[in-house]
């Protein structure tokens, strides 16, 4: 008999088979079986028992193998579910789930477990999908689409095992990085987008098409279609406005030439206020920075295009006035040459020019370029001669001081009590201290400009005559004209002790009516012999110095020769045949020297 493991099975299985076996030995020998035949029926039965007991062994064996199977796979899925969703510790259902006795109590145990991991799997899913979602929207954003492959989202994809927290906030991190690089990148579109409007409306440029060149979303008229913040969009942003603000600047550039050339043409010909107001608001765009200049249309291609047509008319203008041009440009050279006391280039004479016009053989433009720049020679070359043409002013009006002078001590009646008397008196002892200071001008003068010809390597010329020399001349000729009043002065003195002599010889003094009739209206008084001797006179009224030559006086010769200069009279006077009346009248007249002292 096969034994039972369980006692009470096992009790109550053999109640059961002694029962049946009792029963089917009576059926044998009922049958009249033979002990033999018993044994055999008997060894076959155990057999078949044996055979029976070993299946339900088996499947019993196989049923717990697949029962610890699934409890395995349940607590594999379960501890994958846990891993992906990181939440492994110490108090896991897992854990848990081992303290079960058997394997049916440990698979009812875990199986609602795992069904609580999948859905907190899928709700995690859910997260990581959105975010995903958001990523890839955001990413395709930035990459515009084109750069944006399946690489990305295959990352994504094999990344399902771990949906742990750490995991979905590295996702959360990175839409975070994403989006605010999207509001970067959408503010530096717009920041982009609003310079291009600005530079558009200053130079006339049609916005919309600048910007749709770049990309369609970026012109407000496509509303459905949401503003491109690609990187091919900020470089063909960034493109446009370099290569607005180029042109911006060739324009600029442009019109500065333009603008200049109307000023240039304007002040040639003349041009009324009228004609200059219409364009006088580009010339301050001419002095204002390029960021400054934000006037919508101000550049534009028909604005500049008017000031040329404008600079053209009055070109087409000025070279049908070019002559007039030539020669009112002449007389501007010649009046600063004249002022500057500085010789005029005589290759574009009035003559010559005209000359050249006429014959067709110098372009006229070129003719009023060089009068042009021998203009701007001429005043810088006064600029520097400034300092020594004021001293020459100094000078000039200090021998006009000389000049008033010697007509005042000329006057009979400066002395008298008149009206006015006293003003010419105080003007006449201030144009003494000047005239005294006249010396030290010249040396001064002489100085002065000696040191600008080393400084310049040229010689400081004065109406073609160089200075220096017309100086050494004026103080020579000084020299020699008190030279000469010292002589008069001898002269004087020796003349009045004969007078004395003669006095006391005759007795009586010639009368003043006798002596006038013996002046000559000429200048020329009759000597005791008959003949005739000029007296010492001015040679012509208002001449500062007579004797003296001052650059003034240079100025009226011609090539820079010079005429002989005047001098007082030196022919020796014949003392012995000089009659009382005759020496008188002499007298009288070099007793109007400016040194000799006032007649009382």
């Amino acid at each position: 008999m096969l034994a039972i493991g369980s006692p009470t099975i096992s009790v109550r299985t053999s109640i059961t088979c002694n029962a049946l076996l009792r029963e089917l030995e009576q059926i044998w020998n009922d049958i009249g079986e033979t002990e033999a035949e018993k044994d055999r029926m008997l060894s076959e039965l155990e057999r078949e028992c044996f055979e029976v007991y070993r299946r339900k062994v088996e499947e019993a064996g196989n049923a717990k193998a697949r029962l610890h199977q699934s409890v395995a796979a349940k607590e594999a899925e379960l501890a994958t579910l846990m891993a992906a969703l990181g939440e492994l510790n110490i108090h896991s259902p897992i854990q848990t789930g081992k303290k079960a006795s058997s394997l049916k109590q440990k698979l009812a145990s875990i199986t609602p477990l795992v069904e609580d991991m999948k859905t907190k799997k899928e709700e995690r899913m859910k997260q990581f999908d959105d975010i995903k979602a958001q990523i890839e929207k955001i990413s395709g954003e930035i990459s515009g689409y084109s750069n944006f492959s399946s690489s990305m989202m295959s990352s994504i994809t094999l990344d399902e095992e771990d949906l742990s927290l750490r995991k979905l906030n590295d996702y959360q991190t990175h839409l975070r990085t994403l989006q605010k690089e999207k509001s970067d990148r959408l503010h530096k579109v717009l920041e982009y987008v609003n310079e291009v409007h600005s530079l558009c409306g200053v130079l006339g440029l049609d916005f919309g098409q600048t910007v749709s060149d770049v990309h369609p979303s970026l012109n407000g008229v496509n509303q459905e279609q949401s503003t491109n913040i690609s990187d091919n969009t900020l470089e063909g942003l960034e493109q446009a406005i370099v290569k607005l603000k180029l042109e911006r600047k060739a324009r600029i550039q442009k019109l500065k030439e333009i603008v200049a050339s109307l000023f240039e043409l304007w002040n040639l010909m003349d041009s009324p206020k009228e004609e200059r107001s219409s364009f006088l608001k580009l010339a301050s765009i001419i002095g204002s920075a390029e960021s400054e200049i934000i006037k919508p249309g101000v550049l534009s291609t028909e604005i500049i295009e008017q000031a040329s047509a404008e600079v053209e008319r009055l070109t087409k203008l000025k070279a049908s006035r070019m002559k007039e041009l030539v020669m009112k440009r002449r007389l501007e050279l010649e009046d600063i040459s004249r002022v500057t006391h500085i010789e005029p280039d005589t290759s574009t004479a009035a003559e010559k020019s005209n000359a050249l016009i006429d014959s067709g053989l110098v372009d006229p433009s070129e003719l009023l370029a060089n009068i042009e720049a021998k203009i701007v020679k001429a005043k810088e070359e006064a600029i520097s001669r400034k300092e020594v043409m004021n001293r020459i002013d100094k000078w000039l009006s200090a021998c006009e001081e000389e000049n008033w002078l010697e007509e005042y001590n000329l006057d009979s009646t400066r002395y008298s009590a008149g009206r006015g008397g006293h003003i010419n008196l105080k003007r006449a002892e201030q144009a003494r201290i000047t005239v005294s200071k006249i010396p030290a001008m010249v040396d001064s003068l002489i100085n002065k400009t000696l040191a600008w010809e080393e400084e310049k390597e040229m010689l400081f010329l004065y109406d073609g005559v160089r200075l220096v020399s017309i100086l050494n001349d004026y103080k020579l000729a000084r020299q020699q004209r008190e030279e000469e009043k010292r002589r008069h002065r001898d002269q004087k003195k020796l003349q009045d002790l004969l007078l004395t002599e003669k006095e006391l010889m005759y007795g009586s003094k010639p009368s003043p009516r006798k002596t006038n009739s013996f002046r000559k209206p000429n200048g020329y008084r009759v000597n005791g012999n008959g003949s005739m001797t000029p007296t010492p006179r001015r040679n012509s009224a208002g001449a500062a110095t007579p004797e003296l030559l001052t650059p003034r006086s240079y100025s009226g010769r011609q090539n820079g020769y010079f005429k002989e200069m005047r001098r007082l009279s030196t022919a020796p006077l014949n003392f012995v045949a000089i009659s009382k009346e005759e020496t008188m009248s002499f007298a009288s007249v070099c007793g109007s020297e400016p040194d000799s002292p006032p007649q009382g």
